[in-house]
């Protein structure tokens, strides 16, 4: 009896601590497998559109976004500059010519999803792409896209932006180390 009492708590244990953990996932894609960026390149981030669920539209979400992604690059270059509003993609090409970047990330917000997920079982979401263009030849180096889905017993805590910067580091580290 002792042995299936403690057979259950551990199995309980284990189902608690799934249920909070937060998963998150990076898939990259197009691009030369030996692009890399250097320490001393200058990354211009752009801002994407806010991100909509359904009817709800999360301001600020894309102000947010391009601040997790610049404070990714910032841990290896030391120039990273955002614009100040959303930018399309020929916007942000000017605009990351003008303030004499090398690169211009450009990020879209495909995915965001805040839920009350304490009460309702459904978890938060995001997912984002990231394009890093080469600004001199407008052409696409590489590409990935960002995604995170938060635990079920966030006990509150969680927003969908907390679940990017993970997967968003992941991927800016695999430029500056790529061979």
């Amino acid at each position: 009896m002792r042995k299936m009492i403690r057979a259950l708590s551990l199995f309980s244990a284990m189902f608690l601590l799934a249920a909070c953990a937060d998963s998150h996932q990076l898939t990259k894609s197009a691009g030369s497998p030996t692009f890399s960026l250097d320490s001393s390149d200058t990354i211009y981030v752009s801002v994407p559109r806010d991100g909509v669920y359904g009817s709800q539209r999360y301001t600020g979400s894309g102000l947010t976004t391009a601040q997790i992604i610049q404070g990714a690059f910032l841990k290896h270059v030391d120039s990273v500059s955002y614009g100040n509003s959303t930018q399309s993609r020929d916007d942000a090409w000017e605009a990351a010519m003008e303030a004499g970047a090398l690169y211009l990330v450009y990020p879209t917000i495909l995915h965001w999803e805040d839920r009350a997920t304490e009460w309702s079982g459904k978890p938060d979401q995001v997912e984002v792409k990231m394009q890093v263009i080469d600004v001199a030849t407008n052409t696409t180096e590489a590409t990935a896209i960002a995604k995170g889905k938060s635990g079920l017993a966030t006990m509150g805590g969680d927003h969908p932006q907390d679940l990017l910067p993970d997967p968003v580091n992941e991927f800016v580290s695999s430029l500056f180390n790529a061979q």
